[in-house]
C-alpha cells in the first residue's frame, strides 16, 4: 500500500466498495490522502471498512448507491463534485449461453455496462456544472478485450465499458475530465480463491504466461497513474493487468 500523500486534498468515490477490488481500491486512496466514499448498495456492509480506513489514519466515509438505481446514482452525486471515480461495480452470470436467461443477461449488462455510464455521467455532470475537471476510471476486465467461454454476458459488457470509455474520454477531454479503463486479468481475491485452489482453477491459471495469479496490490500502480497527475495526458486509454494473458498464445 503506498503511503504518499499524493492526493491530499482530492475527493474520491469508488462503487462496488464492499469487498474484493472495490475496498482495496478504497484503501489505496485513502492512504495517498484522499477524502474516500465507499458505496455500495447496502450501506451497512461499509461501515468497517470505513472504521478501519480512519483507524489507519485516512478520511472515508459511506454513501448507499445502487447503481442500476438512476435516482439512487442521482442522489449519491447530488454534492459536491468529486476529483476521482472509481467505477467499480459489478456482477457476473457463469453458464453457457445457451442457457443464460433474460433476466440474467440484463442484470449482468444493466449493473456492468449501464450502471457504468449512469455513475460516469452523473460524475461528470457534477465536474462540469463545478467548473473542474477529474478522473473516471472505469473497471472493465481482460474480458473486454478478449472472451472465455460461459461469460458472454459479462464478457459482453465489459467489451461496451471499454469502448464506452473511449467515447466519453472523447467528449469529456474538452471539460478536463479524464476517462481511462483498467483492465485486471486474473486476480486473486476471498471470492475466488477456492476455486483457483481446485484443479479447474488450476488449469486456468497455467494459461496466464506469468503461470499465477494476480495480487490486489499489483493493480496499484495502474489505479495510481490513472487517478493521479501523473496520468495527466492519459484519456481514452485501456490498460491490462493480466500477467500476459491477453498476448499468450491462442
Amino acid at each position: 500500500m503506498t503511503d504518499s500523500k499524493q492526493l491530499a486534498g482530492k475527493r474520491a468515490i469508488v462503487t462496488g466498495a464492499s469487498g474484493g477490488l472495490g475496498l482495496h481500491f478504497a484503501r489505496i486512496l485513502a492512504a495517498a490522502g484522499a477524502e474516500v466514499t465507499l458505496a455500495a448498495r447496502r450501506k451497512e456492509k461499509l461501515e468497517a471498512a470505513v472504521a478501519e480506513i480512519e483507524g489507519a489514519g485516512g478520511s472515508a466515509n459511506a454513501v448507499s448507491l445502487d447503481v442500476t438505481d438512476p435516482e439512487s446514482v442521482a442522489a449519491a452525486f447530488g454534492g459536491e463534485a468529486y476529483d476521482i471515480v472509481i467505477n467499480n461495480a459489478g456482477v457476473t452470470v457463469d453458464g453457457p449461453a445457451l442457457k443464460t436467461s433474460d433476466e440474467d443477461w440484463s442484470r449482468v449488462v444493466e449493473t456492468d455496462m449501464t450502471g457504468v455510464f449512469r455513475v460516469a455521467q452523473a460524475a461528470a455532470r457534477a465536474m462540469t456544472e463545478a467548473g473542474k475537471g477529474g478522473s473516471i476510471v472505469n473497471i472493465a476486465s481482460i474480458l473486454g478485450l478478449r472472451v472465455a467461454g460461459n461469460l458472454a454476458a459479462y464478457a459482453t459488457a465489459k467489451a461496451g465499458v471499454v469502448q464506452m470509455t473511449k467515447s466519453l474520454a472523447l467528449e469529456w477531454a474538452r471539460h478536463g475530465i479524464r476517462v481511462n479503463a483498467l483492465c485486471p486479468g486474473y486476480i486473486e481475491t476471498d471470492i475466488n480463491r477456492d476455486f483457483f485452489a481446485s484443479e479447474a482453477g488450476q488449469k486456468l491459471i497455467k494459461r496466464v504466461p506469468q503461470r499465477r495469479l494476480g495480487q490486489m496490490s499489483e493493480l496499484d500502480g495502474a489505479l495510481m497513474l490513472l487517478a493521479t497527475d501523473a496520468g495527466s495526458f492519459m484519456t481514452g486509454s485501456e490498460i491490462a493487468v493480466d500477467g500476459g494473458h491477453l498476448v499468450s498464445s491462442l
